[in-house]
This record gives structure tokens, C-alpha cells and sequence, in this order.
């Protein structure tokens, strides 16, 4: 089977926090749900938005988790649950290339 498969269930999701260790909190707490195969956590990113009226500008940290669009409902629901913003940003890209043995790790690890 070729490593190039399209329509895949395979998705990333990215969800930024305001520091560190409620990134970690939120990312192990997917991966023991089974919700995320792997949380990726990118230090020092600089978010420039429109919050209430006001441009902010703010230090904060990157999630990027690999898991399967069956799952982003579930997820979503446990991210808002554990996440200290009033509307975290959870957006999710689909995967539409990849490794199918990293692929197929993915779909194991998170239970299918």
C-alpha cells in the first residue's frame, strides 16, 4: 500500500494556552483519554488578536495534537473542560498525506 492516502480520518488539531504546564496538563490528559495519539508543545509563540474591543498581544504556548476527526467532539468537550480561556482556539486541519505506519499509530493509539 502506498504511503500516499488520501481522504484520510487522520486530523491535527491546534489549541494554543497561556503557559506550559496547563498545556501539559490538557495534553496528558488527552493522550490518557485516548483522545490524542501525541501532543506536540511549541514554547514562546507571540498572539496578536482582537479579544472584547482590544488588540492584544500575549506570550503563549502551541498544541498540536494528532488524533482522528471521530474523536474532535469528545476532545473538544475535555480541552474546554480543562482549558482557562473563555474560548480556547481548537481548530483542526485535516491530514490528507502521511507515513502509514505514523497514520496507523495514530489510529492505534487513540483506540480504533
Amino acid at each position: 500500500m502506498s504511503d500516499r492516502v488520501h481522504n484520510r480520518d487522520e486530523i491535527v488539531v491546534y489549541v494554543t494556552a497561556p503557559n506550559e504546564d496547563e498545556a501539559a496538563g490538557i495534553a496528558k490528559a488527552l493522550v490518557e483519554a485516548k483522545l490524542a495519539a501525541c501532543v506536540n508543545i511549541i514554547n514562546s509563540i507571540r498572539s496578536i488578536y482582537s479579544w472584547q474591543g482590544n488588540i492584544e498581544d500575549d506570550s503563549e504556548v502551541l498544541m498540536i495534537i494528532k488524533t482522528r476527526k471521530q474523536l474532535f467532539d469528545s476532545l473538544t468537550v475535555e480541552v474546554k473542560k480543562l482549558h482557562s480561556y473563555d474560548v480556547p482556539e481548537i481548530i483542526a486541519l485535516p491530514i490528507s498525506l502521511g507515513s502509514e505506519d505514523y497514520l496507523g499509530w495514530i489510529r492505534e493509539s487513540t483506540g480504533q
